[in-house]
């Protein structure tokens, strides 16, 4: 009998993964790990402790809390201000699989005796014939989860299991009325799990020390003055509602130029871009990819992957080419890349978005 240290968030996803490893015979231990506090003393959607708890005995499996709130703070929360404040629209959950969840499992799942560890994400890890460990796209690509993993290392993947892949979320939740687990009809969390109602603006404003930047200018991709923004870290790229300027037609965030502290606006059709530039990459199924490599790449959670080129630029940076341009890619998000068989390449994050 294999022990597997299952992530339990208190939602519907992580209970029926811990239940479905259960019943495959598994000796299931369920972890919550406490990133964040609200000024409430309320836990984040992430670490929800009593419907984890709750599950947890329900399950009748063994259940503990380790505090990560400090290291959280440091790996993900600051670098998501400091981004924001740098005019970047960043993801802090891609960084927090990495550096946090699955870090801080392994180290437990080492001192608790434990071969591996689980999440409720919908994705299988898969090992390729070339020995390397990747994701591959959940059957229902609905809730496909395989964007927020592509920065998980080798050794991460290599004790890793994720049993929802094959289902559907609607298939969970029946799972979960069946065995009587109490969060079956528990709604998804839409926002991040520490900026809860969405306010970035008003988070990083409450953080001890932060000096939130100016007001200054709308403009037109020309220079072109259109109006007065409320400061930079009120706006993010393909952003349009809320804007407060009226051009006669519905205009976008374009760009967020931290340097002249100005928000570029434009129409739709000028937020295609024909290429983005990556760095800080991590590959999955291959070691790195050679000169270039063909791909279907994503540059936002839950865009369609479209056909492209990876190419080495240099610097450890690279270059995606699509075929056919695409909307909305933002600095500071990352671009995802898939191979034909809807298994994980690799990713990076964005540093340019080039449109012409």
């Amino acid at each position: 009998m294999k022990k597997v240290i299952v992530g339990m968030s208190g939602g519907v996803d992580s209970a029926v993964a811990a239940y479905l490893l259960k019943q495959e015979g598994y000796d299931v231990v369920g972890v919550t790990l406490r990133t964040w506090v609200a000024s409430d003393g309320g836990d984040g959607r992430c670490c929800e402790i009593d419907d984890a708890r709750e599950t947890a005995r329900s399950l009748d499996i063994p259940f503990h809390v380790f505090n990560c709130v400090s290291e959280f703070d440091e790996k993900v929360i600051e670098p998501f201000v400091g981004a924001y404040l740098r005019g970047l629209t960043p993801n802090p959950c891609v960084i927090c699989n990495r550096e946090i969840k699955w870090e801080r499992l392994l180290y437990h799942a080492n001192v608790l005796g434990a071969d591996c560890v689980a999440t409720g994400h919908y994705a299988s890890v898969v090992r390729l014939d070339n020995g390397r460990y990747t994701v591959r796209r959940a059957l229902h690509a609905e809730k496909d989860q395989t964007y927020m993993l592509y920065r998980l290392s080798q050794e991460q993947l290599s004790r890793t299991l994720m049993p929802l892949g094959g289902y559907s979320k609607s298939e969970v939740r029946a799972i979960a009325e069946k065995a009587g687990i109490k969060v079956a009809a528990k709604p998804d969390s839409q926002e991040i799990c520490f900026v809860p109602d969405g306010g970035y603006a008003d988070f990083i404003a409450a953080r001890e020390g932060v000096a939130l930047p100016p007001e200054g200018d709308f403009v037109d991709g020309a220079g072109n003055v259109l109006g007065r923004h409320k400061g930079i870290v009120n706006y993010t790229v393909g952003q349009r509602r809320g804007l407060g300027v009226a051009l006669g037609r519905p205009a976008y965030v374009k760009k967020i130029d931290a340097e002249k502290n100005e928000v570029v606006l434009g129409m739709a059709e000028e937020l295609r871009c024909r290429a983005v530039e990556c760095a800080d990459m991590n590959f999955m199924s291959v070691p790195e990819p050679g000169e270039k490599l063909r791909c279907r790449a994503v540059v936002r959670y839950s865009h369609a992957a479209k056909p492209a080129e990876i190419e080495a630029i240099g610097g450890g940076k690279f270059r995606v080419t699509f075929d056919e341009p695409v909307r909305s890619a933002a600095p500071g998000q990352s671009a995802v890349f898939y191979d034909d068989e809807d298994r994980l390449v690799g990713g990076g994050f964005i540093t340019e978005v080039i449109y012409d």
